[in-house]
């Protein structure tokens, strides 16, 4: 602060405005602080201050299509010794080198753990990152929801309480809490970036001006590349509303980390045939382009020609203005033009086409470089940076939009395969309990004694929270039971740690000394291999025990005010081992959810005449219509068992891979400390596309050690949600 630069009179006029509690006028601003700018964003709340948060990130699967179809496969020892130093397995898995991140989760709390965490080492180790892309959600209208395919119907299936207040929020209070998450995430991710790395931010119409602001004060206005005009649509326009004209463009922001060190891979277009037919007019006797150049005159004063011949190895420099890119759409119904084909349509919202993509990350990074997309959706930037040859980190909120990017890059990986091509291992991870700490309010600081004192008092406030959701009544005296709601009481797991077998049998133990007969147990996860068996122990001890999740969103208060909360009952699997000699298969038999959706009498009071809808109630998917004369059917969608089931998978060998996590100590150094828990590692899956909805229900015969192991299934239904269970076999 320079006090000299004011006037006597203008000091005045500074105490009477604080004297009166007034705003002092901006141009005090300019006068008092000497690192002005000449031009800044300002909004309501602005602050320089970023996340430092750092949490541990949890591996849940590990996924990476075997280049061996099985192990019975005979190899050397020799062969085996070869594929060991090239980072594989007998089977062609990798198990050494960089493995890509699909993570889920919070991207603040994701980019703020990647910056300060013990990632940070393994990204710098790769050169860090070279290329970031993101596709923000701007558009105030923006439906999130889902369309799937329910045999000949269709379901919209709605986000997440958690999404659609992370997205609607950020408009809910208008543009001020855009900008405020855009800007404190922008400067994490360049903070991340290579010093010869670059991001590309992708906007539409509504917030480009205030996104070119907010890159020019994070990275610098000397930094800016270029803005590019995708322009996806025909100029010659098409439908519009009243009198709008035709929306046919979207902006992308480019900007380096340092612009006179960026990486730089000049782009060409192809010749176009005007191009060539108005230009390159001529051929030779060899069928080769060429146009006639002037080249000065000749001694006689006649023009000296010469001829330049049409490179077509090269093609046109790419311009600011992007035309032959042209749009997809998530519904293929609506599909007009599309460079990648049908099969890349994946009925997400705001997919993007994978050549404009390829575009931007050959243009800015080159093979074996790290290139991220932090709001991956259905992971087109992913897809692409795998087949292009580099490694990749995404994340995003959705998990529909983790599970829709897991599938995705599975089949990238078998065309990879099929193609002779190589291919990486990549890893879903989350934050997990260790989110769950952070938004309960745990110092994640502390010494671990400290955390823990911590983390019990906040517990028993955060049960207040989880028996406000679930609409209990809190009640005293029990060991186990913390609630009551409609002649069930209530008992509610850890927050930091699955319900373990001890937990339900302390709560049976209890329900048998006070006979009590009807209990509702809540836990954000629950310990593998426990149910349908303590169900069942329990019923024969004539206890009805329900099992329930606790939904991420108890974490939204609003939710939670405006009755938002849905408690889901724990899915049910039935799985069959078949053993033939020293192999095994694996054959899925059952599998049960209990969903809501919509309250169906909501839905028929505000449904018109000639219309329906399609609906989950208590497990089914159900559509109601209504005929001309108001008359009401409902039919059942969910004939069966099978049609719950997006995706299933198995892992032959669990508990071969324990789930450690990598934190740094107070001296900044990286040690590696075991979960307790093990990572499912996915060694055969179906599931289906778009293009083919067929499930096989039994998977392949894997060849097995002889002895006792424990096997994994994973089943993700078509919501996206996903249940495991565990299986003991003696081969």
């Amino acid at each position: 602060m320079d006090k000299t630069k004011l006037t006597n009179n203008e000091k005045r006029d500074v105490i009477k405005y604080i004297e009166s509690g007034k705003s002092l006028p901006d141009k005090y601003r300019f006068l008092l602080f000497e690192d002005k700018k000449e031009v800044e964003l300002v909004w309501n709340g602005k602050t320089s201050e970023v996340s430092n948060i750092v949490l541990p990130f949890q591996t849940i699967e590990v996924v990476d299509e075997p280049r061996a179809e099985n192990t019975e496969d005979t190899k050397k020892s020799s062969q085996l010794d070869f594929l060991n130093e090239l980072g594989y397995d007998s089977r062609g898995r990798q198990i050494a080198g960089w493995t890509n991140k699909l993570i889920w989760g919070d991207n603040k709390l994701i980019l703020s753990s990647l910056k300060n965490g013990a990632l940070r080492d393994e990204i710098e180790k790769e050169g860090g990152i070279k290329l970031i892309y993101i596709d923000p959600p701007f558009d105030v209208g923006a439906d999130f929801s889902m369309k799937m395919e329910i045999g000949n119907e269709e379901l919209t299936k709605k986000p997440s309480v958690l999404e659609e207040l992370a997205y609607r929020d950020t408009w809910g209070r208008g543009a001020d809490s855009f900008i405020a998450m855009i800007y404190e995430r922008l400067s994490l991710m360049k903070d991340l970036l290579a010093d010869d790395g670059s991001i590309y931010v992708h906007m539409g119409i509504q917030v480009n001006h205030y996104a070119r602001i907010i890159l020019e004060e994070i990275f610098g206005k000397e930094n800016l590349v270029s803005e590019i005009i995708w322009a996806y649509g025909s100029p010659s326009g098409g439908r519009a509303a009243g009198t709008k004209l035709v929306k046919i463009h979207e902006y992308i922001l480019h900007f380096a980390k340092n612009y006179h060190n960026r990486i730089e891979n000049k782009t060409y277009l192809s010749y176009s045939d005007k191009y060539i037919n108005d230009w390159f007019k001529y051929t030779d006797e060899n069928g080769r382009r060429y146009q006639q150049r002037m080249r000065g005159r000749k001694s006689d004063g006649n023009v000296k020609w010469e001829k330049q011949y049409l490179d077509e190895s090269k093609g046109v420099p790419a311009s600011t203005v992007w035309t032959d890119i042209k749009q997809i759409y998530a519904d293929p119904r609506a599909y007009k033009v599309n460079q990648g084909g049908h099969s890349e349509i994946l009925g997400y919202p705001t997919q993007k086409p994978e050549k404009l993509l390829e575009r931007i990350i050959k243009a800015s990074s080159n093979e074996g470089d790290l290139v991220a997309d932090f709001f991956c959706g259905s992971g087109t930037t992913l897809a692409v940076a795998e087949k292009l040859g580099r490694k990749w980190i995404g994340s995003d909120l959705g998990k529909f939009s983790i599970h829709t990017s897991r599938k995705r890059m599975i089949l990238v990986q078998r065309g990879m395969k099929e193609g002779i091509k190589d291919y990486r291992a990549f890893e879903i991870l989350n934050l997990g309990k260790y989110e769950r700490q952070h938004y309960i309010g745990v110092n994640m600081n502390l010494r671990e004694e400290e955390k823990q004192k911590q983390l019990e008092k906040k517990e028993k406030d955060f049960l207040k929270l989880i028996l406000k959701a679930y609409k209990a009544e809190a009640i005293d005296n029990f060991r186990t039971f913390s609630g009551k709601k409609a002649g069930r009481l209530v008992a509610v797991g850890p927050i930091n740690l699955p319900a373990s077998r001890l937990f339900i049998e302390e709560l049976i133990k209890e329900c048998k000394e006070k006979q009590i007969t009807k209990v509702d147990v809540l836990a954000f996860e629950f310990e593998m291999g426990l149910f349908p068996k303590v169900q069942e122990d329990a019923k024969v001890q004539g206890i009805d025990l329900a099992l329930k999740h606790i939904p991420r969103e108890v974490f939204d208060k609003q939710a939670i005010e405006k009755n938002q909360i849905a408690f889901h009952d724990v899915s049910y699997i039935e799985i069959k081992p078949h053993i033939k000699r020293k192999s095994v298969a694996i054959e899925l038999t059952e599998f049960s959810v209990y969903y809501n959706q919509d309250i169906v009498d909501n839905v028929i009071t505000n449904l018109k005449n000639r219309a329906n809808k399609v609906i989950v109630e208590k497990g089914n998917i159900i559509k109601i219509s209504k005929d001309k004369d108001g008359i009401i059917t409902k039919e059942i969608l969910t004939k069966k068992w099978t049609d719950w089931i997006d995706y299933w998978a198995v892992d032959f060998d669990f508990e071969s891979k324990k789930e450690t996590i990598r934190v740094k100590n107070d001296k900044g150094k990286i040690k590696e400390i075991w979960t307790g828990d093990y990572i499912f590692e996915n060694e055969w899956q179906s599931f289906r596309t778009r293009k083919d909805r067929k499930l096989e229900f039994k998977s392949v015969f894997r060849k097995c050690s002889p002895g006792r192991r424990k096997i994994a299934v994973k089943v993700v239904d078509i919501f996206g949600n996903d249940t495991m269970k565990v299986i003991e076999v003696n081969i």
